[in-house]
Parts: C-alpha cells; sequence; structure tokens
C-alpha cells in the first residue's frame, strides 16, 4: 500500500472517530497517527489532510449537501460521510488530480464502507467537481425562535399558599 493510500486510510478512522466521539481531543487524534503511520511522510500527509478537513468542515459539508440530492448528511453512513469530506476537501483544496481522489475515495468506501458505498461516494465526488467552481448559495437567514403565544403574553401570576411556620422546606 503507497504511503498516501495509507494515510488516507489513516485519516477516514480519524475522522470517524471524531464524528462518532467529538469530544476527543485533538493530542488524542495526533497521537493515533503518530502511533498508527508507517513512516514520517505518511504521518505528516495525514496530519495535513485530517487538519484540513477539520478546518473546512463546514464549507465542505455545503458543498456535500447541494450535490447530494435527497441526502442530508445526518441520513449518510459516517463512513460515507467522512470518506466524502476527505474526497471534497482533496478535490477543492489540494492539486491532486480530481480522478486520483475519486479512485482513492472509492477504494476507501469499498474497504470502510456498505456494498453500495462505492458508488455513492463515486456518483457525489463526481458532482463535487462538476460544481466546484459554482458559488455555494447563501446560508439561509436566521429564523427566530418561534415562541408559543401563552409565553409572549403577560399573565397574572397565580398566588402563593403561605408558608406555614412549622414547614422547615417553605420558604
Amino acid at each position: 500500500m503507497s504511503l498516501r493510500k495509507q494515510a488516507r486510510f489513516l485519516v477516514v478512522q480519524m475522522l470517524y472517530q471524531i464524528d462518532l466521539n467529538p469530544d476527543i481531543s485533538i493530542n488524542e487524534i495526533r497521537e493515533m497517527i503518530e502511533e498508527h503511520g508507517r513512516n514520517k511522510t505518511a504521518r505528516t500527509f495525514a496530519w495535513e489532510l485530517f487538519t484540513g478537513v477539520m478546518e473546512f468542515k463546514q464549507q465542505l459539508d455545503e458543498h456535500i449537501v447541494r450535490v447530494a440530492e435527497n441526502w442530508t448528511l445526518k441520513r449518510m453512513a459516517v463512513t460515507d460521510r467522512n470518506i466524502l469530506r476527505l474526497g471534497t476537501f482533496e478535490l477543492l483544496h489540494t492539486e491532486t488530480p480530481p480522478a486520483v481522489v475519486i479512485d482513492e475515495a472509492v477504494e476507501l468506501a469499498r474497504e470502510f464502507g456498505s456494498a453500495h458505498s462505492s458508488q455513492f461516494v463515486n456518483g457525489i465526488l463526481d458532482k463535487v467537481v462538476q460544481r466546484k467552481d459554482e458559488p455555494l448559495p447563501p446560508p439561509p437567514p436566521p429564523q427566530a425562535e418561534e415562541v408559543p403565544p401563552e409565553e409572549t403574553q403577560p399573565t397574572d401570576p397565580e398566588p402563593k399558599p403561605k408558608p406555614r411556620m412549622n414547614n422547615p422546606w417553605a420558604t
């Protein structure tokens, strides 16, 4: 297995870890990459990919959701979602040729995903490539939280019963 492929395997595993356990520290992720990376080149590349995905995660998710018709991130399998994040990061923020990125992501999906993951990942990343130069739509305006009408209208408070003098719990 090439060093870059091994680094991508590590990154998907670390993204999976952090997706399921968001409280895991960045130091623990770094230690896992150091422990499992075959050599310094693979560890350095894995760390660069991991930190890049984490830095641009929101943007990556927006690109994925834009092209994933009838899919939300929450509906996607955790492994597929993280392979897509990694692939989208490489497509948008590295010089790696798109064909190589998609091929590597499909291999990751075959290794970590379900029977249909490789087709799903291939289709989504292909659409990301086709639409990567299109600007993302602006985020929807924040909507005010709806407050039920009974909470917005002043009400007469009910009178509190007077506490009995011998009741230690009364205030």
